[in-house]
């Protein structure tokens, strides 16, 4: 056995039996925490996962209220290649349906609208030197706006991504 393992193992024990309570000679999970101090990682279903527009746009709520607005990986699809991105200025305020943007590809150009109302914060100004983004990450590093929220209930009105996928006949891989 190594030098290191001798230390570590004895010390181990000696921490375990110390520290963690026991149940029937076993440690459990709930046999860790004391009552009322095991810490939820759950969040509601609605700051859980993105949600998505008939008009192709994702929007994704932080936990301080903010949000990221993007297009949809199949908007950029049927846009091909972007060229061109019109980002809003920030302290704008828009309702939910009104143009928060625009994206300009080789075949067309496209309004993008703001899922919910709010406040712009910025625009995603890595787009202004490189439209591309949108084509290589349009839910990811591709978003356009992020904006505070005015009213989170608004994001029960917009799909999951099966209901997103399965309206415009993808199926979810």
């Amino acid at each position: 056995m190594s030098f290191a393992a001798r230390i570590a193992r004895p010390f181990a024990s000696r921490v375990l039996a110390q520290r963690l309570p026991v149940t029937a000679g076993r440690v459990t999970p709930a046999s860790c925490f004391p009552a009322g101090n095991i810490r939820s990682f759950s969040r509601s279903s609605l700051w859980q996962a993105k949600k998505y527009t008939e008009s192709h746009e994702w929007i994704e709520l932080a936990d301080d209220g903010t949000a990221k607005i993007g297009i949809t990986d199949y908007a950029a699809k049927s846009l091909g290649d972007v060229v061109y991105v019109e980002l809003p200025s920030a302290d704008l305020e828009v309702a939910a349906g009104e143009p928060v943007g625009a994206v300009e590809s080789v075949k067309s150009a496209s309004d993008v609208l703001a899922p919910v109302s709010g406040k712009v914060i910025e625009g995603n100004t890595a787009l202004e030197d490189n439209a591309k983004i949108i084509n290589q990450s349009p839910e990811g590093e591709g978003w356009i706006a992020k904006i505070q929220v005015n009213d989170s209930s608004e994001l029960e009105n917009l799909m999951d991504q099966a209901a997103y996928l399965e309206s415009v006949g993808e199926n979810e891989h």
